[in-house]
């Protein structure tokens, strides 16, 4: 049995318009020979009746009084929804189809209500039924515990659905449909040049998704590449298969990076910079040890002889700058920053890479704020308002333009 594991998210399933379009790609993989499992996020965006943060609105947002489990029941009926709609949509025109909720497709998490992880996948009630069936329907970004509460996955939880799903039906390929042609080479809507990539490794794609990229979550890369499964991000509206993702080595087992040194330019905005000086060993402890224990996650750090420099979220400024000086730290705050960053398992070992990102940002007089790097990728820290030109130059100085 070929399976093929489809995913689309909110905008893919919005109106009944775009819905057939998604209708389109299942019916070429049906023609393929594939058993399609099809994996949906709820119907739109925050305004639209049945998107997860309307359901959210209807309880009050940040200030229900709903436990995180009771919220889980609401916020699953999204997809639940999506998942009856697109299964209809498909009877109609006489495929075999049915809907399934996360919990019957098989997905076991844990008790993380909110944000919970999946622990298992039992995928055989599934494969029973595609013995019968053309599709099955299954709602994403939702689970169930060994309790049998409904959980949710958190952001991109529709995606690590899809993931999971194909992993444990051992697909032939897990297709991510978006509204834009592939993984791009920076965002299109501030860099005229993008282009999308034809095809990217499971862990450049997994870096540019955490520095900043939203056309696939991360966690969903990572499960697919433990079995080395097949992704590709593909757009709804468009025929052509988008970028494979997939590992370094091709078929033949050849995959030359050197080819290509840079995949990407991503970026993360609305950071807060905090500087704190720590005369002492205990100064520094003291000072992770206040926001780990506050439950808030730093980015970006560097550690100094005599001080620590890390972002945090906008939203967490001023939290993060009250614990501090509660403490009598001597903390400094610079707001309005974006992180920066180049991707590409190409940059490891090659010298002149960081030259070349410094010399492109002092020609458009963009100071660096803060730098950091890994093997396979370099992050800057510029103001806000030098994001748009720093993106761009980048891109530029890289060729990222030229297939």
């Amino acid at each position: 049995m070929k399976i093929i594991v489809q995913k689309f998210g909110g905008t893919s399933v919005q109106n009944e318009k775009i819905r057939l379009m998604a209708f389109n790609h299942i019916k070429n993989a049906l023609k393929d020979g594939y058993k399609v499992v099809v994996v949906v996020s709820a119907i739109g965006r925050y305004g639209d009746p049945y998107a997860t943060d309307t359901l959210l609105e209807l309880i009050g947002a940040k200030d229900t009084k709903l436990t995180a489990r009771e919220q889980d029941t609401l916020l699953s009926v999204g997809e639940t929804i999506s998942a009856s709609v697109f299964t209809n949509m498909l009877r109609e025109a006489d495929i075999k189809a049915e809907a399934f909720s996360g919990g019957q497709a098989g997905i076991i998490t844990s008790n993380n209500h909110l944000n919970a992880k999946i622990t298992e996948v039992d995928t055989k009630c599934l494969k029973k039924a595609l013995e019968t069936l053309d599709v099955a329907v299954v709602a994403g970004f939702q689970g169930i515990t060994e309790n049998g509460d409904i959980t949710t996955l958190g952001r991109g939880g529709s995606d690590t659905s899809a993931a999971a799903l194909g992993v444990s039906l051992q697909a032939d390929y897990i297709d991510i449909f978006t509204d834009v042609d592939g993984m791009m080479t920076a965002d299109p809507r501030i860099v005229e040049h993008a282009r999308s990539l034809p095809r990217v490794s499971y862990n450049e794609v997994s870096n540019m998704a955490y520095q900043g990229a939203k056309v696939i979550h991360p966690r969903a890369v990572e499960i697919a590449m433990t079995a080395k499964v097949p992704m590709r991000i593909r757009s709804t509206y468009l025929e052509s298969t988008g970028t494979l993702v997939t590992s370094l080595a091709d078929d033949s087992g050849h995959f030359d990076v050197k080819e290509r040194m840079v995949t990407g330019v991503a970026h993360v905005t609305n950071l807060t910079q905090i500087f704190v000086k720590t005369d002492t060993v205990k100064a520094q402890q003291q000072t992770f040890k206040i926001l780990a224990d506050a439950g808030i996650s730093l980015d970006f750090i560097n550690i100094s002889t005599d001080s620590v420099i890390f972002t945090v979220p906008e939203e967490k400024r001023r939290v993060v700058k009250q614990l501090l000086e509660e403490a009598n730290l001597q903390t400094t705050v610079r707001e309005d920053c974006a992180k920066v960053s180049i991707v590409g398992a190409g940059i490891t070992g090659v010298p002149g890479v960081t030259a070349k990102i410094v010399g492109a940002l002092s020609e458009k007089n963009i100071p660096i704020l803060q730098s950091a790097d890994s093997h396979t990728t370099i992050w800057v820290l510029v103001r806000e308002e030098d994001l748009i030109s720093a993106v761009n130059a980048l891109h530029d100085v890289f060729c990222l333009e030229i297939k």
